[in-house]
C-alpha cells in the first residue's frame, strides 16, 4: 500500500512542468533518487533513472533481506545512505520507527515512538503503521493516525516532540500519509466522525491551522465519511495549492493558511489513491466501492465541479493504487488486477490487460517501464506505449501491499516479514536485456 493503506473498505519525479504550473519540491537538495517521501520527491511515483532493476527472484538481484518484524505498510523512505520505516505490533500497542543503513540494511536504531493502550480497529487487510513516514535533514516525521504523529531526530533516533491531538474514528484504520511544506506537517484527517485537514509546526508538533471540509457529511453513515487519500502539492500560476481527496469532494487549500480555495463534489468515500499531477489538470479517484477516475482542470475560486470536470472514466478504476503518469499516458490498476493505458485527453482507455493478482501498492514509472507490485510478491514490468508490452516478471516471497521506494540504483520492496534491497546484477542485466529482445522491445 505504501503510504496508503489499501484495505477493502478503507486502505492503504521528475517535475511536470506546465503554463503557470509546476509540482512542488518541499525539501531543498533533494537529489531525484532520494526518496524521502511516499511516491518520491514529489509524491507521484516517478523517476528517470534507467539503472534500476528490471528482472530478479528471490535468489538474483538481492543485495540483502532484512527481517522486519511486527506489521506495516508503510512505504521506506530514504536521505544520504539511510533507509527509515515504521512498523507496529500486530495488536497496535507498540508503534516503532526504524533506521537501516541502505547499504548493508542492517538496523541502526529501533525505537518505540508510541504506546497504544487501546488500538483503534483495523481492517484485516490494514496495518497499525500503514501512512508512511517523511524525512529531511536531521528530522524523520511519523504519523499514526490517531494513535499520533512525532518527529524524531534521524541519525539517533530521539524522539523530538510527539502530538496525539489529531483524535478521530478511523474506522478501518489509519492510511493518509503526511506531506511537508516550507515549515509545516500537513496530513488528511478523514474519519468516521470528524473530517479535516491540519498542518503542524515542523519545530513544535502544534497546530498551526486546521480546516473542517465544506461539504457536511454528516447525514452519511458514518462508514461512507472517512478516506485514506495523501494529498499532493503542486503550483498554479505562481500560488501553492494543497490537493486534497475526501468523501464527497476533494479540496484544495492555500497550504501556508489551510483557507479553501476551490472543490469539486461527487459521490464516493473511502478515497485511497494519491491525486495525479498533469500539466494543468489533476486526476482524482472518487470513491472505494464503485471507483471514477476524474480529470479536473486546476484553479478557479469555489465549487467549480461544473466548470472545471474535463472528463470521467467510469469503469476499471483503481480503488487501491495510486496511478501513474509514463510517456504522456495515465495507468491505472484496478484491485482486481486489470491495467489500463488511458488516453489523458479523452480519459479513454488505449488499452486494457489483466496482468493478475490483486492490488494495493502504487504503481511506479521508472525510467523506461512502469513497476505493477501484486500482493501475491509479483512485479510485473512492462514498457509504456499503445500495446501492453511486459518486460519481465519477478516475484518474491511473502505478500507486498506496501508501494516500493527508489534507493539510488536499487528498488526497496516491503514484503509482510522483510526488506529487500534489489539491484541490476550483470546476470539480471542479460536477464533482462533477453527479455527486452524477446518481447521485440530493444533497449533504446
Amino acid at each position: 500500500m505504501g503510504n496508503l493503506c489499501r484495505v477493502a473498505l478503507a486502505p492503504t519525479l521528475l517535475p511536470v512542468l506546465g503554463v503557470g504550473l509546476c509540482l512542488l519540491v518541499t525539501t531543498a537538495s533533494l537529489r531525484a533518487d532520494e526518496w524521502t517521501q511516499f511516491r518520491g520527491p514529489n509524491g507521484q511515483g516517478r523517476c528517470a533513472s534507467t539503472d534500476l532493476p528490471v528482472t530478479w527472484s528471490e535468489h538474483e538481484g538481492i543485495v540483502w533481506k532484512t527481517p522486519i518484524a511486527g506489521r506495516g505498510w508503510s512505504s521506506p523512505v530514504t536521505l544520504d545512505g539511510s533507509i527509515w520505516l515504521t512498523t507496529a505490533t500486530e495488536s497496535g500497542h507498540s508503534l516503532r520507527a526504524l533506521c537501516l543503513a541502505a547499504d548493508t540494511g542492517k538496523v541502526r536504531w529501533d525505537v518505540e515512538v508510541f504506546h497504544a493502550d487501546n488500538p483503534q480497529h483495523i481492517n484485516a487487510k490494514n496495518s497499525h503503521a500503514s501512512p508512511s513516514p517523511i524525512v529531511e535533514p536531521g528530522r524523520l516525521y511519523v504519523h499514526f493516525g490517531a494513535a499520533g504523529t512525532a518527529c524524531l531526530d534521524s541519525a539517533t533516533g530521539k524522539i523530538l516532540w510527539r502530538n496525539q491531538d489529531l483524535v478521530i474514528d478511523h474506522g478501518e484504520g489509519a492510511g493518509s500519509s503526511p506531506v511537508l511544506f516550507e515549515d509545516l506537517l500537513i496530513v488528511n484527517c478523514d474519519g468516521t466522525d470528524r473530517q479535516f485537514v491540519v498542518a503542524l509546526s515542523k519545530q513544535t508538533g502544534q497546530i498551526a491551522w486546521k480546516s473542517k471540509r465544506s461539504i457536511s457529511v454528516d447525514e452519511k453513515r458514518p462508514d461512507m465519511r472517512k478516506a485514506f487519500s495523501t494529498p499532493a502539492l503542486v503550483d498554479v500560476a505562481g500560488r501553492p495549492q494543497l490537493i486534497s481527496p475526501a468523501a464527497e469532494e476533494v479540496n484544495a487549500f492555500d497550504p501556508r493558511t489551510g483557507a479553501e480555495l476551490w472543490c469539486v463534489r461527487y459521490s464516493g468515500w473511502s478515497e485511497v489513491p494519491v491525486p495525479l499531477l498533469d500539466h494543468d489538470r489533476v486526476y482524482v479517484v472518487t470513491d472505494f466501492s464503485a471507483p471514477q477516475l476524474w480529470a479536473i482542470r486546476l484553479g478557479g475560486r469555489g465549487d467549480v465541479t461544473h466548470s472545471n470536470v474535463l472528463w470521467k472514466m467510469p469503469r476499471q478504476v483503481g480503488a487501491s493504487a495510486s496511478p501513474v503518469l509514463a510517456e504522456g499516458r495515465v495507468y491505472d490498476v484496478t484491485d482486481q488486477g486489470v491495467l489500463s493505458c488511458i488516453s489523458p485527453e479523452t480519459g479513454r482507455p488505449i488499452w486494457q490487460h489483466r496482468v493478475g493478482g490483486t492490488f494495493s501498492a502504487s504503481l511506479l514509472s521508472l525510467g523506461r517501464y512502469v513497476y505493477c507490485v501484486n500482493e501475491q510478491g509479483k512485479t510485473t514490468v512492462i514498457r509504456p506505449g499503445k500495446s501492453f508490452e511486459q518486460v519481465a516478471a519477478n516475484e518474491l516471497d511473502g505478500r507486498i501491499l506496501a508501494t516500493p521506494t527508489v534507493c539510488g540504483r536499487a528498488l526497496l520492496l516491503r514484503t509482510d516479514s522483510h526488506l529487500y534491497r534489489i539491484e541490476a546484477t550483470p546476470a539480471t542485466a542479460t536477464t533482462s536485456r533477453a527479455a527486452e529482445s524477446k518481447a521485440g522491445l530493444g533497449t533504446n
